[in-house]
């Protein structure tokens, strides 16, 4: 994975909208952090090949980046993005990662299931 090129990933985005597509969305703070200390709150979201279909699709930021998907009935929204896959030509995979390298929140669309 590269760092996020936003030009690149804003072309991704419309070039999938109006389209049915399979979402994968998962963020944690440490699914597991709490074996290890207590006192450390975890919390984590998971969504695998769910449907989405969206009109507008953004990047913004700075780094870390946010990306919203505007779909019919409300928004999907990520924000902490730092990486994707700039090889994918038929599906966008974007991650993010904290200062230790640990995945954090990932975002990923494409025409097939994962």
């Amino acid at each position: 994975m590269q760092l996020i090129n936003p030009g690149m990933v804003q072309e991704m985005l419309d070039s999938l909208k109006n389209q049915d597509l399979y979402i994968h969305l998962e963020m944690t703070t440490g699914a597991y952090a709490s074996h290890n200390d207590s006192s450390k709150f975890t919390a984590s979201t998971f969504i695998h090949n769910g449907v989405v279909r969206y009109s507008q699709g953004s990047i913004a930021g700075f780094g870390p980046y946010r990306v919203g998907l505007k779909m019919e009935q409300g928004w999907v929204y990520s924000q902490g993005l730092t990486h994707f896959e700039e090889t994918e030509t038929d599906r966008l995979i974007m991650a993010g990662h904290d200062s230790d390298g640990k995945l954090v929140v990932a975002l990923q669309l494409s025409r097939q299931p994962f």
